[in-house]
């Protein structure tokens, strides 16, 4: 049973030291004021929505060489999940292939393309917030990471009731921003401190973000990944939106050099993203056990 406890409610004009906190405290947080307009929100919503519920054989077409990066179709996750997949979105053409993939109409294309970059700027902001409050300089550090955007569906029933509809796992990337169902609710996190499970209720026209494997990583551990999980908690449909910030493409992950010193020497050995992410497919490390194979010896 999940606690009744309150995962932090961030307005995004807050001090970067109040967001700093969160992440080292909960490693999630809501989001408020966050600039992304609740009109687009609830459009974005609605696509989703037709999307997910075309035909099987369009859905398949939004297809990617590489495990995790299309479309993930009922019984990868789980019988009631599926969930379609815009990888690195901010490539050029990259949201024209997604939309040309699945037949999508002008109206829809143009909300796809307002919402992925709305969140986009978000996430930069966001991350310049994070280097502010932890005292660092120089360029924003998600400048080059791949995003991805990922629409999902829960297809709840009577008999999924009491289920889980995402297993417990961390995020591989640095973090993610998640506009959950404001009706339907079911994310929990684990409460670092204490280790309980804790409801995190959906607030209309808010967002969640969650730290991720690679925040962790890149702040030498004064981040931590928020384990969290979806369960289904009544027979609706639940849709939600989400923008992971993954890890770089041409560089290897490390802590940030004006985080390592004397008092504080480096955690993780410096090591490529997408080693890492697929090592926690082969490892079965959904809540970022892997990370102990990048230990420093010191």
């Amino acid at each position: 049973m999940a606690s009744k406890s309150k995962i932090p409610v961030i307005d995004m004009q807050d001090l970067p030291e109040k967001i700093v906190k969160a992440c080292e405290e909960w490693g999630c947080f809501r989001l408020v004021n966050h600039g992304v307009p609740m009109e687009l929100m609830s459009q974005m919503k609605a696509v989703s929505r037709s999307l997910l519920d075309l035909p099987m054989e369009i859905k398949e077409r939004n297809s990617h060489p590489e495990h995790g990066k299309g479309y993930i179709p009922p019984n990868m996750a789980s019988s009631y999940f599926d969930s379609l997949s815009l990888y690195d979105m901010a490539s050029p053409g990259a949201v024209d292939d997604f939309c040309a993939q699945i037949d999508a109409s002008h109206n829809q294309r143009e909300i796809i393309e307002k919402y992925v970059f709305a969140l986009y700027d978000l996430a930069q902001n966001l991350g310049s917030k994070l280097m502010k409050g932890l005292g660092l300089s120089g360029d924003l550090f998600m400048k080059g990471w791949p995003c991805q955007v990922r629409m999902n569906k829960y297809n709840y029933s009577p008999e999924t009731v009491g289920l889980t509809g995402a297993v417990m796992h961390t995020d591989p990337g640095l973090f993610t921003i998640l506009q959950d169902d404001e009706i339907v609710n079911g994310l929990e996190v684990v409460n670092n401190s204490t280790g309980e499970l804790v409801s995190v209720d959906p607030i209309s026209g808010t967002l969640v973000v969650n730290v991720g494997d690679m925040a962790t990583v890149w702040s030498n551990g004064r981040f931590h990944s928020v384990k969290h999980r979806v369960q289904c908690y009544e027979p609706k449909i639940r849709v939600s939106n989400v923008l992971f910030v993954l890890g770089p493409k041409d560089e290897k992950v490390e802590a940030q050099p004006q985080l390592v010193d004397s008092d504080r020497r480096r955690l993780f050995v410096p090591f490529d993203f997408e080693v890492y992410r697929k090592l926690r497919t082969t490892t079965n490390s959904p809540t970022g056990e892997a990370l102990k194979l990048f230990l420093a010896k010191n």
